[in-house]
């Protein structure tokens, strides 16, 4: 049984925040928490707001905000001598690399974080810290190397009837099965992380998983309606709670449905809002994939051969340099999706 979803990344003196605060609120009230604890002096309590008010940034798209944000917070916890303190601020900047495609960093950080985590006996930040790790790699197409990891915090979250993080576990295996091919083990792990992100009111948890409902509708079954309605239901989530990174990633998605039902006007109109969105949040890899579904579009549409290759081999070495084997693949497949052999990318 699982009970309601919490926001342990909410702390000290905002515990009372929901999972499902907006990102504006959350932002507004630990700034001002913040500056009440550097006047009182009390580190632990500025490294605890801070950490609130990282996240905030991060989530919001504000990247340079969140960078001094996480650095400061893991600063007072330092000085502090606060252990797990130190260890979120180290897990929120970990989470911000991986955010901005700096993934050696986001290894390096995250790794350290579930150290820190297990030295200062806090099994959250610890989970936390292992699931960054695991989604990193997920995210890079590492599937064999982080699989069995996911499937660990799923177990784990389980156990203790954690809600958000059982969810997030289910989505990340989920996005597994889907970029392998398994479209129905796929869609059953959407279902039940929705579910469960449902009755937890975990908003956000449930705004991703109708996201990935609806793109396995949309590429397995066809059900291009289907998957617009469920796209819409969680952008309205993501316009409440402010979640620019994943309302950019919802559009991203509105415009994969279009492309395979054909509409390549719509798309390549969804696309280009994403791309912006992506761009003004410093989002490599979500601008990557905006890139490639609008080249693709654009080539639908009568664009010029010679400037589609020259987009599609771009993107291929950005990716190639990044490290996104499955986005990589999929820049691959569209260049043999369009007859662009590699005599003609050159």
């Amino acid at each position: 049984m699982y009970g309601k979803a919490f926001a342990p990344e909410y702390q000290g003196a905002l515990t009372t925040l929901s999972v499902n605060s907006s990102l504006v609120d959350v932002l507004t009230e630990g700034t001002e928490r913040l500056r009440e604890a550097e006047r009182s002096g009390h580190l632990d309590e500025v490294a605890r707001c801070g950490l609130a008010v990282a996240e905030a940034h991060r989530r919001l798209g504000q990247v340079r905000d969140a960078d001094r944000a996480w650095k400061a917070s893991y600063r007072a916890a330092r000085a502090a001598g606060d252990t797990a303190a130190m260890a979120w601020a180290l897990w929120s900047g970990g989470t911000l690399a991986r955010q901005r495609g700096a993934f050696p960093l986001a290894w390096r950080l995250l790794g350290l974080a579930a150290e820190l985590g297990e030295q200062g006996g806090d099994i959250v930040v610890r989970g936390y810290s292992l699931a960054g790790l695991a989604e990193t790699g997920r995210i890079q197409g590492d599937y064999e190397a982080v699989g069995r990891l996911h499937e660990q915090l799923l177990a784990e979250a389980r156990r203790r009837g954690e809600a958000r993080h059982t969810v997030w576990a289910l989505e990340g295996i989920a996005q597994i099965h889907r970029n392998t091919g398994d479209h129905d083990r796929a869609y059953t792990l959407f279902e039940e992380a929705a579910e469960i992100a449902e009755r937890a009111e975990d908003h956000r948890g449930h705004a991703w998983a109708l996201r990935g409902l609806a793109d396995v509708l949309s590429v397995r079954d066809g059900n291009t309606e289907r998957a617009l309605e469920l796209l819409s239901r969680a952008e309205a989530t993501c316009r409440a709670m402010n979640l620019s990174s994943a309302l950019a990633y919802n559009h991203k998605m509105r415009g994969n449905v279009f492309y395979r039902a054909g509409r390549y006007s719509e798309a390549r109109d969804l696309y280009q809002q994403a791309l912006a969105e992506f761009r003004a949040m410093s989002e490599p890899r979500g601008e990557a994939l905006a890139r490639l579904g609008l080249a693709k579009s654009l080539a639908r549409l009568g664009h010029d051969r010679a400037e589609t290759a020259a987009e599609l081999t771009d993107l291929a070495r950005v990716l190639e340099r990044s490290g996104l084997r499955h986005a990589r693949e999929m820049v691959s497949r569209a260049q043999r999706e369009f007859g662009l052999t590699a005599e003609v990318v050159r």
